[in-house]
């Protein structure tokens, strides 16, 4: 079993779920978080007065996916079409991390492995 993490604009999110239900990979979450990549940080108004501050961290929305190792290269190609940017891409379109994952438990019945899947 592999875990797929992708870490993408939020506003692709749309388009990253739509893929990957295509491709019929069904059971994954997303949640927002913020972090800094090469993007760097953006420049914000703050208080008053209108001053200028940088903050170091970006928007971004995490999603995450565990998978049977048959389905790698059908998910990770699904959310590359669903998050990158027109042409070739951009900086920011995001990252794709693929670990392997020891055991899944489902609480309910408390099987485990693939099944449990």
């Amino acid at each position: 079993m592999l875990s797929i993490e992708a870490i993408i604009r939020p506003e692709t999110i749309e388009q990253v779920v739509g893929e990957l239900e295509a491709v019929g990979c069904t059971k994954f979450y997303y949640v927002n978080v913020t972090g800094e990549g090469q993007q760097g940080g953006v420049e914000v108004f703050v208080g008053r007065g209108g001053q200028m501050a940088q903050r170091h961290e970006r928007g971004k929305t995490l999603v995450r996916a565990i998978i049977e190792d048959g389905m790698k290269d059908t998910v990770v190609e699904a959310i590359i079409r669903g998050a990158r940017s027109t042409g070739e891409g951009e900086i920011g379109d995001g990252k794709i991390f693929v670990t392997r994952v020891e055991d899944v438990i489902r609480v309910r019945t408390g099987e485990s492995g693939e099944i449990a899947l």
